[in-house]
């Protein structure tokens, strides 16, 4: 079998040490340059927003291109120095989306103080505490390539993990603060943090190390219904308790999007383990009905349906309404009317109108109406390659928790991606999650910092599996066939 430079098995030409650190040096160089052309791109936008705001550069333009820079260069160079196989994609495509927020968010913030009263919050400024958090973002990333060494190691924490995850995802139902309408928060001296961030991340490290044990029994089929192989009820226990937790966050917390997420990864990994389909009808219908039964007894969730039912309502709401029906659904279609297909340009929208637009999942409408459907389109990209790339990890890495792992926190992103961007887009009800890495947002930027860390862990690993001979590894098809053992 021939040797190929994109980390697959096979025989080098040559001395095989020289053509492995060949073939390292090409991606991390790879890396340096794509991460480079992200943070040019990133203070282009600074500069454009600017210019046509102020008809100058930006004054603080030298001091972001420098702090940009250097943010990322740390986090490469850690790449390079502690996961040098690493997939050469998944950070430059983290480091433009992060770069492209914070433009977004300065660019908004400017409009939202020229056109609101200095004590109305709205008016506060979102993109410093961002680049704050972005920065503790890169630093948890460094921190997880050099305290994990191998992804394998979170298998010795799986139910401490998972008891952990539990206790702050029901923290907020009775320690939260109600914000917007729901109760994801719990407030710590001035800070406010989303535990159900950090959540979706550790139910995948569970999920993995459980379905990597239990596959086999879930795989079973017990009875046949409508030509569907439905599992044995003993076995479905695990679904139907995490249907019940999702529905129970989703009634006290009204959080409608961490418990899509967190239901909907569990169905996702399941399918991918077992390659059941009756696990994905018999997920999906349960997801319908929690939602269902949860939209019409809670206001706030019911309010959103109306909303995403009928968005014109918000300005002329019926008088015998029970709930409240907010504009900014109808507002975030007009921005996207507005924008055409090219947009207006970067600070030339009107986005300040959809309230709290840059610390929300409406920060996608900034995009529609300043970069038009073309810039959508390139956003969502970005977003697919930086899940391929998750996929690719899954495929390549031979350890069956490996490839669950990489395999869940791919879905988790995106799924957090499609309840946002259809939640804004008007196909699906909102649900108030935050965009990753675009929107404000401390808890959600530093979980998909650590969600990158272990994309980039796992990737390493499949990456060294691509150097080895053949005789000194285990190849294993796409599917996961080899239950391995159980820790």
């Amino acid at each position: 079998m021939a040797w190929t430079g994109n980390g697959r098995r096979g025989a080098p030409p040559g001395p095989q040490q020289e053509a492995v650190r060949r073939w390292i040096a090409h991606r991390r160089n790879t890396e340096l340059l794509l991460v480079l052309f992200a943070v040019a791109i990133a203070c282009f936008g600074h500069a454009a927003a600017g210019l046509a705001m102020y008809e100058e550069l930006p004054p603080g333009l030298p001091a972001h291109a420098a702090g940009l820079g250097a943010l990322a260069l740390a986090a490469h160079l850690a790449v390079r120095r502690l996961a040098r196989h690493a997939d050469p994609l998944i950070l430059p495509v983290t480091v433009l989306l992060s770069g492209l927020g914070l433009v977004l968010l300065d660019r908004l913030d400017q409009d939202y103080a020229a056109h609101h009263p200095p004590d109305d919050y709205q008016a506060l400024p979102a993109a410093p505490d961002q680049v704050i958090w972005t920065v503790v973002g890169v630093a948890l990333l460094v921190a997880t390539l050099v305290v994990l060494r191998h992804h394998r190691v979170l298998q010795r924490y799986t139910y401490l993990g998972m008891a952990v995850a539990m206790l702050l995802l029901m923290a907020p139902a009775f320690f939260g603060a109600d914000q917007f309408g729901a109760k994801r928060w719990i407030t710590v001296g001035s800070m406010s943090v989303q535990p159900g961030e950090f959540v979706k991340v550790m139910i995948v490290v569970f999920f993995a190390s459980y379905l990597m044990a239990n596959r086999d029994a879930l795989a079973l089929v017990g009875r046949r219904f409508l030509g569907l192989a439905l599992p044995r009820g003993r076995n479905a226990g695990p679904v139907l308790l995490v249907w019940a937790v999702s529905l129970v966050v989703l009634f006290y917390e009204r959080d409608l999007g961490t418990s899509l997420i967190f239901f909907g990864v569990f169905i996702l990994m399941l399918y991918i383990a077992t390659q059941r389909t009756s696990w994905m009808v018999l997920g999906g219908l349960m997801a319908v009905a929690g939602t269902v039964v949860v939209a019409a007894t809670q206001p706030h969730v019911k309010g959103r349906v109306q909303a995403w039912l009928d968005p014109m309502a918000a300005f002329d709401p019926p008088e015998d309404s029970p709930v409240f029906i907010s504009e900014q659904s109808a507002q975030a279609l007009f921005a996207f009317g507005a924008g055409d297909l090219t947009g207006t340009g970067l600070g030339e929208g009107h986005s300040y109108l959809i309230g709290f637009a840059g610390r929300s999942d409406f920060i996608l409408a900034t995009v529609g109406e300043e970069l038009g459907l073309a810039g959508v389109t390139l956003v969502i990209l970005l977003y697919v390659l930086l899940i391929q790339r998750g996929l690719s990890a899954a495929l390549s890495v031979t350890d069956p928790f490996g490839k669950l792992l990489a395999a869940g926190l791919s879905c988790v992103l995106a799924l957090q991606v499609f309840i946002v961007c259809g939640g804004v887009t008007g196909l699906i009800p909102l649900t108030g999650k935050a965009l990753p890495f675009l929107a404000q947002g401390g808890s959600s930027t530093v979980a998909n910092w650590l969600l990158v860390a272990l994309l980039i862990r796992v990737s390493d690993s499949a990456g060294k599996a691509g150097t080895e001979p053949e005789g000194n590894a285990t190849i294993l098809t796409p599917a996961i066939t080899d239950p391995g053992p159980s820790r």
